[in-house]
């Protein structure tokens, strides 16, 4: 059995600096391979390095909606750093209203500027997006749907939305990913949503070192818990987690087709 943690930041501190330990827990629960999410461009080229350096490990480049400094990338600056042989995907990006305080327009309107961004160098480069979207799920899908994002595909991260919302990612190509929030007890409608994702669109994360799941929640998450997401959602359809790791492991092959997979199937650092 082989797990793909398809969300996470082994670049931040409290991941980094303990990165053999916890690869080495990853590969103890059958995570074979992960991709390393970027949320700026000033550290980006650690997780690149990381990616290089761990043939398990692939890369994403962009900049979260919610970050604040540093550099804004044009979409052509992006399309020509996600060029390089380790990045498979552009994001995290999307759109975040969650912690807006007025002047909210102004705000909106920097996010959603950049977001086109990122669109538009997903298609210059072809490789899919990554999306994270919280209190902004109508702006979001009208952006992606409005921009052609079907041309390249991608992920809603981390979901924490709706079925309408599900439905309208899916039916322009995109994946749902579930991440520890699918095990938390207040979670009843996303686990609504995960019994009726279809299988052979569904990926699992961790978000690390964010939400770890249950029954670790408040605690630093890492690679290896995605296991435990994945159990829960196994549990919740009706599943093996056998055949579910199957799945989404295939899954994201096949979504981030930049990437590769180890011939013989194993995990090599």
């Amino acid at each position: 059995m082989q797990l793909v943690d398809s969300h996470c930041h082994l670049d931040f501190p409290s991941l980094a600096d303990d990165l053999p330990q916890i690869l080495a827990r990853a590969a103890d629960n059958q995570v074979a391979y992960m991709l390393c999410v970027a949320v700026n461009l000033e550290d980006y080229p650690r997780i690149a390095q990381l990616a290089t350096t761990h043939s398990h490990i692939f890369a994403s480049v962009g900049v979260h909606p919610n970050h604040g400094e540093g550099r804004e990338p044009s979409s052509r600056e992006l399309a020509q750093l996600a060029q390089h042989p380790r990045v498979v995907a552009i994001g995290e990006t999307g759109l975040d209203y969650f912690r807006e305080q007025a002047p909210a327009g102004e705000l909106r309107r920097a996010q959603q500027q950049r977001f086109k961004n990122h669109i538009e160098a997903a298609k210059i480069a072809n490789k899919p997006l990554i999306i994270h979207t919280r209190a902004a799920a109508d702006d979001t899908m009208r952006m992606l749907e409005e921009l052609g994002a079907a041309q390249v595909g991608g992920v809603m991260h981390c979901f924490g939305e709706d079925w309408e919302t599900a439905k309208r990612a899916l039916a322009i190509g995109f994946y749902i990913s579930f991440s520890g929030i699918v095990t938390f007890k207040n979670a009843d409608p996303i686990k609504q949503v995960a019994k009726k994702v279809p299988l052979e669109r569904m990926l699992v994360e961790t978000d690390a070192p964010y939400l770890a799941p249950v029954p670790y929640r408040g605690k630093v998450n890492e690679p290896s818990l995605v296991r435990h997401t994945a159990e829960c959602l196994a549990e919740l359809r009706g599943d093996s987690l056998a055949h579910l790791a199957a799945a989404t492991t295939d899954n994201f092959f096949r979504l981030f087709a930049a990437a590769r997979r180890h011939q013989d199937g194993a995990e090599k650092h």
